[in-house]
């Protein structure tokens, strides 16, 4: 009878709510990192310059596009820092599957859209609202996490979902350089938008409420409630009071100072292997898609083993509070190398210290995520991580914004080095903010 319980505890319907989850995060990161593989094609680097096929693309051009490319990417990470927050709090009063949907409809017609832009101005257009669509990934999973799962495997849960947007990464290195390839620039992002079509109809499909799920068996209920005693009903935190709160401050400061890395690998690495300096190799669209497997699928490999490590120490007695900060350590410490990334000239080594930085912060991101579970009910999870989300965004559009002038100016070492440092400062404002989780 107790073998019986734990293999459907294991087997457990939440395990295919997570599968969603990872499908949901691969299709956006897919849509999402067009752009940045787009960007290296000289074909939409003269529609966007407006310079003819007979004209030389001079430095000075490339520069004013990357400069000018910076720009829109602020431009998304604005309308990601407000839509996160908004988003947030729009999911914690509609719940989570008429959220999401509208989201992912307002995503997906954005980045079906950008396929006819032939400005910067239109691509910002598109790209913010691209960005305020897709803030809702974060806020939505994070809930749905909080309400499918206990405490002690939701930062595993979380590692396995948040790997879909390495998957999704992946996916863009094997088919948009073909698709710009033999296409065209403009068809990546006509299929890659109607892959958030189909997205909307699989979840409108397949998701319910854990409490009204049909698949969901008494065990399983009894299971994911059962440290529902630890998580007080009468625990409400008001989503104007979350900013007066350390725990809700820890948490967005954390993002603050480490989602711009993660974003400047999703926008500039492309940019990185192919016109780096100090690379001996240069790589092109078509040379792209060894390097990005390898780097996310090492970063998988991060997201999920770290979720797990976190999960591992709890359930060998270590408490919340260390088992979270011990693996935050780790992680931070793996990103330090990274430094080094933009001075060596070998490219493959180049891709291990991406792809170990890239790793650690999957990590970091999965147990960062946790936290506000952690910390907070489960009600207001959504507006925490909305809230989180909005700093982050913030910091993410400031660095956005300077990225391409540091590029052009100073090259990618300055770059690195900020990188290297962030997560110890991070974690540091985090410890200092909330001394001991409880």
């Amino acid at each position: 009878m107790a073998d019986r319980k734990f293999n459907s505890i294991i087997r457990g319907y939440r395990w295919r709510i997570v599968a969603l989850l990872f499908l949901a995060t691969a299709v956006k990161y897919i849509d999402r990192n067009v752009l940045s593989f787009t960007m290296i094609d000289e074909g939409f680097r003269r529609e966007m310059l407006n310079v003819s096929e007979s004209s030389p693309l001079s430095a000075d051009l490339i520069g004013r596009f990357k400069i000018l490319m910076g720009y829109v990417d602020a431009s998304f990470k604005f309308a990601y820092a407000i839509g996160f927050v908004l988003m947030g709090y729009f999911i914690d009063r509609v719940l989570v599957k008429k959220g999401y949907s509208i989201a992912i409809a307002i995503w997906s017609f954005a980045g079906i859209v950008t396929a006819f832009v032939s400005s910067f101005r239109g691509l910002s257009i598109t790209r913010f609202a691209f960005g305020f669509g897709e803030s809702a990934n974060f806020p939505a999973a994070i809930k749905t996490i909080a309400e499918w799962f206990p405490k002690k495997e939701r930062s595993f849960a979380t590692g396995i979902y948040n790997a879909g947007a390495n998957v999704g990464i992946m996916a863009t290195a094997l088919i948009v350089p073909a698709l710009i390839i033999n296409l065209g620039w403009r068809w990546s992002f006509l299929c890659t938008g109607l892959l958030g079509v189909i997205l909307l109809i699989c979840w409108r499909m397949i998701y319910r409420p854990l409490k009204a799920h049909p698949k969901v068996n008494a065990e399983e209920q009894e299971y994911i409630n059962s440290d529902k005693e630890i998580e007080s009903d009468n625990a409400k935190v008001p989503w104007k009071s979350l900013m007066k709160t350390r725990g809700a401050w820890a948490i967005a400061l954390g993002k603050f100072f480490t989602d711009p890395v993660w974003w400047f690998y999703l926008t500039w690495l492309p940019d990185f292997f192919n016109s780096n300096e100090a690379l001996e190799t240069k790589l092109n669209l078509s040379g792209l898609a060894l390097p990005f497997i390898f780097i996310y699928f090492t970063s998988d490999l991060g997201s999920v083993f770290f979720g797990w490590l976190s999960g591992k120490f709890i359930s060998m007695g270590w408490s919340v509070n260390k088992s979270r900060k011990l693996t935050l350590l780790l992680c931070a410490l793996l990103v330090v190398p990274l430094m080094f990334a933009a001075k060596v000239s070998n490219v493959y080594l180049a891709m291990v210290l991406v792809a170990l930085a890239a790793a650690a912060h999957q990590g970091w991101s999965a147990n960062l995520f946790t936290l506000s579970s952690d910390i907070f009910p489960k009600r207001v999870v959504g507006s925490v991580v909305g809230l989180a989300g909005m700093v982050g965004g913030i910091g993410g559009t400031i660095f956005a914004a300077f990225a391409g002038i540091i590029l052009v100016n100073w090259g990618y070492f300055p770059i690195f080095i900020m990188a290297s440092a962030s997560y110890l400062i991070a974690l540091l404002i985090i410890h200092l903010l909330v001394p001991r989780i409880r």
